[in-house]
C-alpha cells in the first residue's frame, strides 16, 4: 500500500515557477521499487502524463513540458518533486502524484495549479 500527498500548488502568473512535492508512505514495498510520476488533468480534458522517473533517476517528459519541467526524487526521503518553470496558461490543471510497481498503481489526491495573469 502507498499513500501519496501532493503539495506546492497555487496561482502563478505566466512565465513564473512553481515546485510541486509528493510525500510517499509505503508499507508493502520500498519506495525505491516504484516508478514515480506526475500527471495532470485540465478542465474538460483527459488525465495526461507530465513526467516519470525511475529509481535510478532516468526520466521522461511530455513534449509539451520538456525543457521547462524537471522531475526528481529522493529515495531516502520517499519524495518526488516537479520543478515547473516558464509556466503557461495551458499548464493550468490538477496535478497528481503517481506510483507504479508491476501491477500496482497508486494516486495522490491532486493539487491545483493555476497559471493566469
Amino acid at each position: 500500500q502507498v499513500q501519496l500527498v501532493e503539495s506546492g500548488g497555487g496561482l502563478v502568473q505566466p512565465g513564473g515557477s512553481l515546485r510541486l512535492s509528493c510525500a510517499a508512505s509505503t508499507s508493502s514495498f520500498k519506495f525505491s521499487n516504484y516508478i514515480m510520476g506526475w500527471y495532470r488533468q485540465a478542465p474538460g480534458k483527459q488525465r495526461e502524463l507530465v513526467a516519470q522517473i525511475t529509481s535510478g533517476g532516468n526520466s521522461n517528459y511530455a513534449r509539451s513540458v520538456a525543457g521547462r519541467f524537471t522531475i526528481s526524487r529522493d529515495n531516502a526521503k520517499n519524495t518526488v518533486s516537479l520543478q515547473m518553470n516558464s509556466l503557461k496558461p495551458e499548464d493550468t490543471a490538477v496535478y497528481y502524484c503517481n506510483a507504479k510497481f508491476v501491477q500496482l498503481d497508486y494516486w495522490g489526491q491532486g493539487t491545483q495549479v493555476t497559471v493566469s495573469s
